[in-house]
């Protein structure tokens, strides 16, 4: 009875927000079949582009805006607004625009617009700058020629840029937005809710946690493969609304649904389930620098500091238990830090160098001093990771039977956050996807790299060893690819001999749609409506 008056809210709660998507659909002129209606588990927090780089963010404003380069489905770089780039000097690129492209008011795009949108997302007050740090200058050559000067040899202008869309400068003046903002300072712009791209689909109407509607761009540059005229986007929280949303055929396409739900929508002749492993690795994060644990019965010394005790915990982890009954084998165990798709993998960072085995787990805390355990702390979020409490409560368990007992804590996740970024957790669950990247430099980096003022941002476990900085240092200026690839190769061995993070799995990626949608689902997770089709 429980769960059927659940079920039954679930219903209720989803008819009356259908009911004002449908009265919206009916206003603006009748919902068709080349109407994508597309729910999913959050909304945007903007429509700036430079506003937060959140992948919600990434996948809804990708369909109005559009950067200089971009990925093909194989994540090799293809001509965007860009048609073609040229390494001028490591420290100096030349980027020839394409001619007749317009934004979506008409204005024509040109070299200006290039300058001033990089200028924007540089300035220190842009949540972006971390993608254009290294831009010192940007150059209109002609009106369709730019160059951009580095602030010194940087491998990976390419792979940022893929991740900057370009504004109107024109729109930017006229709309006073010329400089950025930064919505966690609670400050917003005319692009904070409306938009004005070069891309397939523009924004018509936008109402925050409500709808945000977009139409086909008829004057865009690219062929469309897509035959959708409009989409009507819709945030729905909660699982068994959006659940709700897609069996009761409301909705054409639910990004995610839970992973509890895959049997049911796959039982269902009119659905689909469409799975792919996501980019982001789910890894347990190891404060290894702390001179002694936040939460534990050991003081004066830190367990974690020996890496006999990190080998231990890893060992007493039964990844393929987590990901086939908590993650119903969406997904399998992974022992490397970042996804095959990721440039800077290589097979030899995904050997497992130390095997589920209690048995030798406990021996290795004994004879780091360890023989009858220790109390750890240990953090996990309310959300943002597929069964992540779960997942966290598993490996509480795991760790038990060797004798660590993790004295677990969940929260939000904004105060999870700060609490891991405050150095104040011992062990936590970290997702990194490397985007908009697409590059190995970027968990090297941010995440095992000693902290300096341009790295080791996400470094909360203090983890430090000079011949890994020595490496990522490398790596950061290294222009020739395959000594580059090397040089990763050889971090990542270094970091997981050190046991620095506990990579678990990658994590699942799964969507609901009607049989009707046919569509590429990304590893980024980015929902690209212009290679979509309603059949």
């Amino acid at each position: 009875m429980m769960a059927e008056a659940v079920a039954g809210r679930a219903r209720g709660t989803v008819r009356a927000a259908l009911a004002a998507l449908a009265l919206t659909i009916s206003a603006s002129g009748g919902a068709d079949a080349k109407t994508l209606r597309w729910a999913h588990s959050n909304d945007a927090t903007t429509m700036d582009p430079y506003g937060a780089y959140v992948p919600v963010n990434a996948s809804l404003l990708n369909n109005i805006y559009e950067p200089l380069v971009r990925y093909d489905r194989q994540y090799r770089f293809e001509p965007s607004l860009a048609t073609e780039w040229t390494m001028l000097a490591p420290d100096r690129w030349r980027f020839v625009l394409r001619r007749g492209v317009k934004f979506h008011d008409g204005n024509p795009f040109t070299a200006e617009d290039v300058v001033a949108s990089l200028k924007r997302a540089s300035d220190p007050n842009s949540p972006y700058r971390p993608a254009t740090q290294m831009i010192k200058e940007t150059i209109a050559i002609d009106d369709h020629t730019v160059e951009i000067v580095l602030q010194g040899p940087y491998p990976i202008i390419l792979n940022d840029l893929a991740g900057v869309y370009i504004m109107d400068r024109q729109w930017m003046e006229k709309n006073d937005t010329l400089r950025a903002v930064n919505p966690a300072k609670g400050e917003e712009s005319y692009a904070t809710r409306n938009a004005n791209g070069t891309g397939p689909f523009r924004l018509v109407a936008r109402r925050p946690d409500v709808e945000t509607v977009m139409e086909a761009n008829p004057d865009w540059w690219d062929k469309a493969e897509h035959n959708i005229s409009r989409i009507v986007y819709r945030p729905l929280g909660a699982d068994a609304t959006r659940m709700a949303a897609l069996l009761s055929g409301e909705v054409d396409l639910v990004t995610p649904i839970a992973v509890q739900d895959v049997d049911r929508v796959g039982r269902s002749p009119d659905l689909k389930v469409i799975e792919v492993a996501d980019l982001k690795v789910a890894l347990l994060g190891l404060n290894i620098g702390g001179a002694e644990l936040n939460d534990s019965d050991v003081k004066g010394r830190n367990p974690l500091a020996d890496v006999r005790v990190r080998r231990a915990l890893y060992q007493a982890i039964d990844r393929q238990a987590i990901t086939q009954r908590l993650l119903r084998g969406l997904t399998k165990p992974s022992h490397a830090l970042v996804a095959s798709e990721i440039q800077g993998y290589h097979p030899d960072i995904a050997a497992d160098p130390a095997p589920f085995d209690p048995e030798a787990a406990r021996k290795l805390l004994a004879d780091a001093g360890y023989p009858d355990g220790f109390r750890i702390g240990f953090d996990c979020p309310t959300e943002r990771f597929v069964n992540g409490e779960q997942m966290c409560q598993a490996v509480v368990g795991m760790w038990a039977r060797i004798g660590v007992k993790a004295s677990f804590q969940t929260h939000p996740y904004a105060p999870y956050l700060k609490k891991v970024l405050n150095r104040q957790s011992d062990v936590y669950i970290l997702g990194w996807a490397n985007t908009p990247q697409l590059d190995a430099f970027s968990i090297l980096n941010n995440v095992f790299h000693t902290k300096a003022p341009r790295s080791g941002t996400w470094n909360a476990g203090q983890y430090s060893n000079p011949e890994v900085d020595a490496l990522v240092d490398r790596i950061g200026v290294e222009v020739d690819r395959n000594a580059r690839l090397g040089l990763m190769r050889d971090a990542f061995l270094k970091i997981k001999a050190d046991f620095a993070a506990i990579p678990l799995y990658r994590e699942p990626l799964v969507l609901g749609a009607r049989k009707n949608v046919e569509m590429w689902a990304a590893p980024d997770s980015k929902v690209r409506v212009w290679l979509m089709k309603l059949n």
